[in-house]
């Protein structure tokens, strides 16, 4: 049997913005099995992207907001198990988060959310830290606290192969 491990690669956005001379950070309410949760613009990684693309892809898609990446802020990985009706052992799942800070863009008003996603809203870290038990992934509060701490990585670590965006090619 082959056991190889495959974790799930997600990308995430740190978007703050300051208002009375407040932080505040962009999240999403999004509808979950467990209910409401609040989550950093994040979603999977997909073919034929590059995780800046793909950062500033979710982004837009969950809030409506232009976004470009300017700086990595971490690379994270998590790891869960999610209980399967009907079966006795749960499934395992890890992620490994590329989360980035940089520039909002427009709100584009007439554009529908990602399917599931209730509403982008902007909270205090104080807020955000207080309402840890409906947060959807542990990483949201990492990602905001080590922005906050000033964590800022040049893009120029990540590399994109050309061979990305070249899908169908031979394997």
């Amino acid at each position: 049997m082959n056991n190889r491990w495959k974790p799930s690669v997600t990308v995430a956005a740190v978007i703050e913005r300051q208002v009375n001379g407040q932080s505040q950070f962009l999240l999403v309410e999004e509808l979950t099995q467990d209910g409401l949760r609040l989550n950093n613009p994040a979603g999977h990684l997909d073919p034929g992207e590059s995780p800046l693309e793909g950062c500033a892809r979710e982004t837009l898609e969950e809030t409506a907001y232009a976004f470009k990446p300017t700086a990595l802020v971490g690379v994270y990985l998590s790891r869960f198990e999610k209980p399967v009706p009907g079966q006795a052992e749960p499934l395992d799942i890890t992620y490994l988060r590329f989360a980035f800070c940089g520039e909002l863009g427009e709100l584009d008003v007439g554009r529908q959310l990602d399917e599931g996603i209730v509403r982008a809203l902007w909270l205090t870290p104080d807020e955000i830290r207080a309402s840890a038990e409906r947060h959807r992934s542990p990483l949201l509060i990492h990602c905001m606290e080590d922005y906050l701490a000033g964590k800022r990585y040049s893009l120029d670590l990540l590399t994109t192969h050309e061979s990305i965006y070249q899908i169908g090619a031979s394997r």
